[in-house]
C-alpha cells in the first residue's frame, strides 16, 4: 500500500484542552518517509518535533511530547485523526503548547483531513506485523497485542467503582475510525476534577470539550453519540498513541481498561520488538519471565496477585481472590459473577447462566495457582489436560458468588498432577469435577 499525504494545507482554531490557551493548528503536506511532525511556530527557530513514545514526557490525562525545551500536549486525538485516515506524512503548525480541543473528539480533525484531500504518494508505506503476543499490564489494567492480519481493537472500558462498563470490538479503517471512533468525546469523573484543576490541567475544560459523569449520571451539552462512547474514545485515543509508534501496526489488541500511560507501555514494547526485526535480532517478543513464587506466608491472595501468578488475563481470568490456602494441596477462592460477563449476552438472551464449561475452567485455574505454590513457578504456566466425573447440579446466574474449592490429590514428579474441584453458590454445590494438568516452561513449544 502506498504511503498518504494531503494536497494542501488547513487550519483550524479553537482552544486547548489542558493549557486554555487559544491556538492557531494548520496541517500541511508532509515529505515521503517524513512521518507526521509538529511544528511549534510560536517559540525561536520554530523547532520541529516528532512524535515517537521515546519522545513522550508526560502522560497525566494526556500525551505530551518533547525534544529540548520544546514541547506539545495532547497530540492523542491529532495523531489519531491522522492514523484513523491513514495519513502518513504530515506537518502539524502550532502556534501554542497544545491542539485545540474543538468538542473533545477527533471528528474536527477529520473533517480538517477531508478538506486538505487525501493524495497517494510513490513509496510504499511501511507495516510493522506482530508476529508474536506481547503484553502490559498495571494492577487490573492489561493490554495484550496478537498477530493479526490487519488492525483490530477489543477494549473494556470502566471507571474505579465499576460504573459505566463498555466494551467493543472494532476493525479500525478509514470508514470505521472516521463513521464509528472519530466522533466520540473525551470524558471525565466528576469527582477528578478538583483534583486535575489542583495539578493545572483542564484550564479550558467545559462542556463544549468533555463529557462529565457524576455518580451514575452523564452530564453533556448534547446527547450522547454513541450508547457505548466511552469506550469508543478510549479507541480512540489508542490509535493515538499507538501513532507513536511510526510504522502503521497489523496486531489485534485486547485492552482491559486502557489509558496513556497502559498505551505508551504497549508502545515501547512494540517499538523495542520493530528495532529488534530491523537489526535482524532473533529476540522474542515475549516478556522476562520473572519469578511469581506464592510466598510461604501467604495464605490468600488479591486479584492483583492472581494476575502475577496466572497468565490468563480478560476475558479469561476466572478468579477474583483465593480466600484461603491451606498447605500446599488446598484452597478456596472466589469468582463474583456479574451481569457484565462477556459470555452473557449470548447465554442465554434472557436467561443468563454462567457455562457449565468454564466453571470447570474456574476449577483448573485455581488449580493451577495450588500447583505453581508447591513448586518453582519460574517461566510456568499449569496447563489444563482432562477433567472426569464431571457434575452440573445447578444453575449459575448474574449476582452469585461462585466460591471455587479445589484439593490436589496426586502429583508426579512436580509436573503433572490431579486434583478435585468443586464450585458452590452460597453453600450448596453447583458443579464438581475431577480434573488433571501439566506444569510446563511457558515458552516451550507444545
Amino acid at each position: 500500500m502506498k504511503q498518504r499525504t494531503i494536497r494542501r494545507e488547513c487550519s483550524l482554531r479553537g482552544r486547548a484542552l489542558h493549557t486554555g490557551e487559544e491556538v492557531l493548528l494548520t496541517l500541511k503536506p508532509g515529505q515521503e518517509d517524513a512521518g507526521v511532525i509538529f511544528r511549534r511556530v510560536d517559540l525561536y527557530g520554530k523547532p520541529e518535533i516528532i512524535p515517537r513514545v521515546d519522545n513522550v514526557t508526560d502522560l497525566v490525562r494526556s500525551t505530551t511530547i518533547s525534544d529540548g525545551h520544546a514541547n506539545i500536549h495532547t497530540v492523542e486525538h491529532v495523531l489519531s485523526a491522522l492514523r484513523g485516515c491513514g495519513v502518513d506524512n504530515a506537518v502539524i503548525e502550532l502556534d501554542a503548547s497544545e491542539p485545540p480541543i474543538m468538542d473533545g473528539s477527533a471528528r474536527p480533525f477529520v473533517n480538517l483531513i477531508k478538506d486538505a484531500e487525501i493524495v497517494e504518494q510513490d513509496a510504499e508505506r511501511a507495516v510493522f506485523t506482530l508476529d508474536e503476543p506481547i503484553s502490559v499490564t498495571d494492577g487490573n489494567r492489561s493490554i495484550v497485542a496478537l498477530p493479526h492480519d490487519g488492525f483490530r481493537i477489543t477494549c473494556t472500558s470502566a471507571d474505579d467503582r465499576g460504573v459505566h462498563v463498555q466494551h467493543l470490538s472494532i476493525d479500525v479503517d478509514p470508514e470505521s475510525y472516521e463513521n464509528e471512533l472519530a466522533p466520540a468525546r473525551t470524558f471525565t469523573i466528576y469527582e477528578d476534577i478538583e483534583e486535575l484543576i489542583k495539578m493545572g490541567k483542564i484550564r479550558g475544560g467545559s462542556l463544549d470539550s468533555a463529557i462529565v459523569i457524576r455518580d451514575n449520571k452523564v452530564i453533556s451539552k448534547e446527547p450522547l453519540r454513541f450508547d457505548d462512547e466511552f469506550v469508543r474514545h478510549k479507541i480512540l485515543d489508542i490509535v493515538g498513541d499507538l501513532a507513536l509508534l511510526g510504522p502503521s501496526l497489523k496486531a489485534h489488541l485486547v485492552a482491559v481498561r486502557p489509558g496513556h500511560a497502559l498505551n505508551s507501555k504497549l508502545t515501547l514494547r512494540l517499538l523495542e520488538c520493530l528495532e529488534a526485526t530491523r537489526d535482524g535480532k532473533k529476540t522474542s517478543a515475549k516478556p522476562k519471565t520473572t519469578k511469581a513464587l506464592i510466598q510461604p506466608q501467604e495464605t490468600s491472595l488479591d486479584v492483583r496477585r492472581v494476575l502475577d501468578v496466572l497468565p490468563h488475563r480478560y476475558p479469561f481470568v476466572l478468579i477474583d481472590r483465593v480466600l484461603e490456602m491451606e498447605g500446599e494441596d488446598r484452597l478456596v477462592a472466589v469468582k463474583n459473577v456479574t451481569i457484565n460477563e462477556p459470555f452473557f449476552p449470548g447465554h442465554f438472551p434472557g436467561r443468563p447462566l454462567m457455562p457449565g464449561v468454564l466453571q470447570i475452567e474456574a476449577m483448573a485455574q485455581a488449580a493451577g495457582i495450588l500447583m505453581l505454590r508447591r513448586t518453582s513457578a519460574e517461566g510456568k504456566v499449569a496447563f489444563f489436560m482432562s477433567c472426569d466425573k464431571v457434575k452440573f447440579r445447578r444453575a449459575v446466574e448474574p449476582g452469585d458468588q461462585l466460591e471455587i474449592r479445589v484439593s490436589l490429590e496426586k502429583v508426579r514428579g512436580d509436573r503433572i498432577a490431579s486434583a478435585k474441584g468443586e464450585c458452590r453458590v452460597a453453600d450448596k454445590v453447583v458443579s464438581s469435577a475431577e480434573l488433571m494438568f501439566t506444569l510446563v516452561d511457558a515458552h516451550e513449544e507444545t
